[in-house]
C-alpha cells in the first residue's frame, strides 16, 4: 500500500518539518509544491524534523500542474475546511494522495470546486477564533485515518516496556 502526502505551497518549516516526521515513522511518501515559504536547509525544518530526512522518500515539484503531470494515476482526497465530506466517510485506496493547502489560505478554490466529491474536512467546532487545526496535526490525523483502513500495514502494532515485560495471559513480569 502507498500512502502520499502532499502539501501544496507549505509556509511554515515547523509544519513541514513536524509532517516529514510523520511521514518516516509511517512510511508515507511526502510530496512538496512549490513555491514555498522557505528554503529546505532552513534550521527549522530540520530542527522540527529531526534526524529523519535519510528516511524520506520526498519529491518536489514546480506547482500544481507539474505535481498532477506526475502523478496521473492516483487517488486524490483534498483536505479542506471548507469541504461539505467527512474525512471517515470516504475509502482511500491505494495510491491515495491526501492533499493539503497552504496554512494561511488553503488549497484553491477552483480546485475544491472542481472536485467536491473528493473534498474533506476533519470535523470541528465552529469557532471564528479558533479557524482550524494546526496543518502538521491534520496530516497525522488523516493520514492514520488511511493507516487504520489499511489495518496499519507494515507498522509495529505492539509496544514494549523497557523494565517490565507484557505476557500474553495478561499478566506482567518485572525483567
Amino acid at each position: 500500500m502507498e500512502l502520499n502526502i502532499v502539501l501544496v505551497e507549505p509556509q511554515i518549516p515547523q509544519n513541514t518539518g513536524n509532517i516529514a516526521r510523520t511521514c518516516a515513522v509511517t512510511g508515507a511518501r511526502l510530496h512538496i509544491v512549490k513555491p514555498m515559504g522557505f528554503t529546505v536547509t532552513d534550521s527549522h525544518l530540520k530542527r522540527a524534523g529531526l534526524d529523519y530526512w535519510h528516511l524520506l522518500d520526498i519529491t518536489y515539484y514546480d506547482g500544481l500542474d507539474d505535481f498532477f503531470s506526475r502523478n496521473a494515476d492516483g487517488v486524490f482526497r483534498y483536505f479542506s475546511t471548507k469541504a461539505v465530506n467527512n474525512y471517515c466517510g470516504v475509502s482511500y485506496p491505494d495510491r491515495s494522495y491526501i492533499v493539503f493547502g497552504r496554512e494561511d489560505a488553503g488549497l484553491p478554490e477552483e480546485l475544491l470546486f472542481r472536485n467536491k466529491e473528493n473534498c474533506v474536512r476533519i470535523p470541528m467546532i465552529d469557532n471564528i477564533a479558533a479557524r482550524s487545526l494546526n496543518l502538521s496535526n491534520s496530516v497525522a490525523v488523516a493520514a492514520f485515518e488511511v493507516l487504520r483502513q489499511w489495518g496499519f500495514p507494515e507498522l509495529k502494532n505492539r509496544g514494549e516496556l523497557t523494565k517490565y515485560k507484557w505476557k500474553e495471559d495478561n499478566t506482567n513480569e518485572q525483567v
